[in-house]
């Protein structure tokens, strides 16, 4: 390992025409992409893959558009104007295979852009807080380049890179990401009651970030034995961790100890991660197998969408044709619910959108709007209005009760559509 004195020599070995892979979320290395975007002026045809970037103005700044391309597997704040712009590209794409894409051959990874925590004594230096597809793209790197970053929490489980395999490396102290959870509203809260109320003891649950799994989980303090095993979790687990609600005492697979792929949240629950074996951070291949998130029992997850049709049909990555956010691993969990013995998939989102001027249950998906979840997949959605089973039902009984759950304003025009458009009984 070659050691700098800034993250611009770090990076100077990088070349026209490659392809870069940038570890993501709360783990983005920020000041290795600055000194990117310093670097590549002179220099053409790069292109940076990435799932979700925070603090990415600099290699998103319009300079930037003759040197670097981004390839996005999730678009975030930065890169979703690149993206309906077409000056970036988007690829939807199961979060479980993106791995698989790295270390079969099909996408050439050149240099994996990374943020670790110091080495140890056995030059063994940690992913940290993310670990999704950046181990993968380490495996098959030509080069890696990393960000030794003393406050990087060391972490459990596939986060290790050894500093023999690191290319360059500068080492600075500097300040996580910190995305710290907002209050809930009145309608979140709503929402994640009537989600808690389906949760059961025993429960391994999957959760994403936001409001709502965070309103969910407040809901869950009388439950017993729950587990945990997600792609990511952030600062809502904490209490259910800290009181003994969640001790993994039911999972098949690693029983005792939360699994994830990474975590994003408060300086809190990164201190809580740090060191902490019942914490382990797992390559997203083998965290969102279908298969093997069905070895455990009663898998329930929560996933959330933009637009759901009165079939069951769930948008979850685009606003028509416009790319807002990205597939994920909605589907692998669905999946992975339904296999789970007595497992079940829950869809929660607001019966709303634009401050109420819009409904997110439409007789029919907006034009353009891709289809994350099919409607043979949903087991619950959940409104601020109440709960859908859609398991087993009919077109007809499914769209009369989600148009139960939707607001009010929209549900005598949805079932005048259900009936004259759809043709639908509603029974």
């Amino acid at each position: 390992m070659k050691l700098c004195d800034s993250a611009l020599e770090a990076v100077s070995a990088i070349g026209s025409g490659e392809f870069i892979w940038s570890h993501s979320m709360a783990a983005t290395p920020v000041l290795l992409l600055d000194a990117l975007a310093e670097h590549v002026v002179s220099h053409t045809d790069i292109t940076l893959m990435q799932l979700h970037l925070e603090h990415a103005d600099k290699v998103t700044a319009p300079e930037m558009e003759e040197h670097l391309r981004h390839r996005c597997f999730f678009a975030g704040k930065e890169t979703r104007k690149l993206i309906n712009e077409g000056r970036a590209d988007y690829v939807p794409m199961f979060l479980s295979e993106i791995p698989k894409l790295f270390r079969k051959g099909e996408q050439r990874v050149d240099t994996a852009l990374i943020q670790v925590s110091p080495p140890d004594r056995h030059g063994n230096c940690s992913l940290g807080i993310s670990v999704e597809a950046t181990k993968a793209a380490c495996d098959v790197a030509e080069k890696i380049v990393a960000h030794i970053n003393p406050l990087m929490p060391r972490t459990h489980g596939d986060s290790f890179i050894n500093v023999r395999d690191i290319h360059s490396a500068f080492q600075l102290s500097e300040p996580l990401i910190n995305v710290s959870g907002k209050s809930s509203s009145d309608i979140e809260n709503q929402i994640g009651a009537h989600v808690a109320s389906l949760v059961e003891d025993g429960a391994c649950l999957q959760m994403g970030i936001g409001a709502i799994p965070d309103a969910a989980l407040r809901c869950l303090g009388g439950h017993q034995n729950l587990g945990v095993h997600t792609e990511m979790f952030s600062d809502g687990v904490l209490p259910l961790l800290e009181s003994g609600v969640i001790n993994n005492a039911n999972k098949k697979i690693a029983k005792g100890r939360s699994v994830t792929g990474f975590a994003m949240g408060s300086d809190e629950l990164y201190a809580h991660v740090h060191d902490n074996p019942e914490v382990t951070f797992l390559d997203i291949e083998f965290v969102n197998n279908p298969t093997v998130i069905a070895k455990n029992a009663q898998v329930t997850s929560i996933n959330s969408a933009l637009q759901i049709d009165l079939s069951g049909q769930v948008c979850a990555d685009s606003i028509g044709h416009q790319i807002y956010s990205g597939v994920g691993g909605q589907v692998d969990f669905v999946l992975g619910a339904t296999y789970s013995l007595h497992g079940k998939s829950i869809i929660a989102l607001p019966s709303t959108a634009q401050k109420g001027a819009l409904s997110r249950l439409v007789t029919t998906l907006a034009a353009g709007a891709g289809v994350v979840t099919t409607r043979a997949q949903v087991d619950y959605v959940v409104t601020e209005f109440g709960v859908a089973q859609l398991r087993g039902r009919s077109l007809g009984q499914r769209a009369k009760d989600l148009i139960a759950i939707a607001h009010p304003d929209f549900q005598e025009a949805l079932a005048r559509e259900a009936r004259d458009t759809l043709k639908l009984k509603l029974v």
